[in-house]
């Protein structure tokens, strides 16, 4: 990454930059910043290609083409599967690109075995785009607050992001809407988090059993309710609340042995904001009632298998159940 915005900044750039990885907000990013680096504004030397039928003959033609009236013609093609099933004469054609073409491929997966990868090692540059650690992304967050003129705790940037998940796209999306929300008010709240910060899936799912912890059936039930309306499928919503309790029986399991938040992390492969919750979570449980839960999906999931319940009014059941 820094050395693709190094070129950009030096006006030196390679024949050809492969961008992959399984974040899509630095992806899209440095994409764009290459391209308006290289092209800008000018439609008449830039190719743009998306997905597995792209016309290669098409880009090589484009390539081996001078620029008309500009420094460089760039080609940027994304998603094509290229390093799956590489397309005839392409590895070739790059070697015969004039120096003022540069190729920028963007992918979110890559096969590092294969003969295209290889050659743009050895003549490009490759920059993989993978999600930022925990610090990091509390720091990119944290920035992005203080750009916008806000100020945010440390504990409430780390609520925002058990809420939002890992993914830069969505956590810059959920910053726009909490920044516009807070208007003029410089510091950004927790209470501000839980009026408009829209929660992930598994967000949902650990306010959900946080509602059976406390014996909250209406909350438990609504929450329900929304992921429907969310149009989750009732057997993934059971899914997704049994692997929970049997996430914090696995916690509970290893607070016992004394181990601490950050190895639980490890071990369970968790965010560190996520692990403590979840040990806080378990805190609220019995062993024996996690047990018991775990044991009743068992119960519901073989009801539905047998066509004695329906999978929704097995997921209802299962909820009221749970908060009695």
């Amino acid at each position: 990454m820094k050395n693709i915005r190094a070129d950009i900044k030096n006006k030196t750039f390679r024949p050809v930059y492969l961008i992959y990885g399984e974040e899509a907000f630095v992806r899209n990013s440095l994409r764009n910043e290459l391209k308006a680096a290289l092209a800008g504004e000018d439609s008449m030397n830039l190719m743009m290609m998306e997905g597995r039928d792209v016309d290669v003959r098409k880009i090589i033609d484009f390539g081996l083409t001078m620029p008309f009236f500009a420094d460089h013609r760039l080609i940027i093609a994304e998603n094509t599967g290229w390093f799956k099933k590489e397309p005839e004469g392409l590895s070739e054609a790059m070697d015969s690109f004039p120096d003022t073409t540069v190729l920028v491929i963007v992918e979110e997966n890559i096969d590092k075995r294969s003969r295209l990868y290889k050659k743009i090692d050895k003549i490009g540059y490759i920059s993989e785009c993978t999600r930022l650690k925990q610090d990091a992304l509390l720091k990119w967050t944290a920035r992005r607050i203080g750009a916008a003129g806000r100020k945010v705790r440390e504990s409430t940037c780390r609520e925002f992001l058990s809420m939002t998940g890992d993914d830069m796209e969505n956590i810059k999306n959920e910053l726009d809407k909490l920044i516009s929300y807070v208007g003029e008010r410089e510091e950004i709240t927790t209470d501000d988090l839980y009026a408009v910060t829209t929660r992930q899936i598994q967000g949902r799912i650990f306010d959900l059993v946080d509602a059976v912890a406390v014996g909250d059936r209406n909350k438990a039930l609504a929450l329900y309710y929304d992921l429907l309306t969310l149009r989750e499928p009732p057997m993934r919503i059971l899914a997704l609340i049994a692997r929970q309790f049997h996430s914090l029986m696995q916690v509970r399991e290893l607070r016992a042995e004394g181990v601490g938040s950050a190895e639980i992390a490890r071990i369970l492969k968790l965010r560190p904001f996520v692990a403590d919750r979840m040990i806080r979570q378990a805190g609220r449980f019995s062993d024996g009632a996690l047990n018991s839960y775990v044991e009743r999906y068992l119960e519901y999931d073989s009801a539905i298998k047998r066509g004695d319940l329906s999978d929704r009014l097995a997921c209802e059941l299962l909820i009221v159940s749970f908060s009695e």
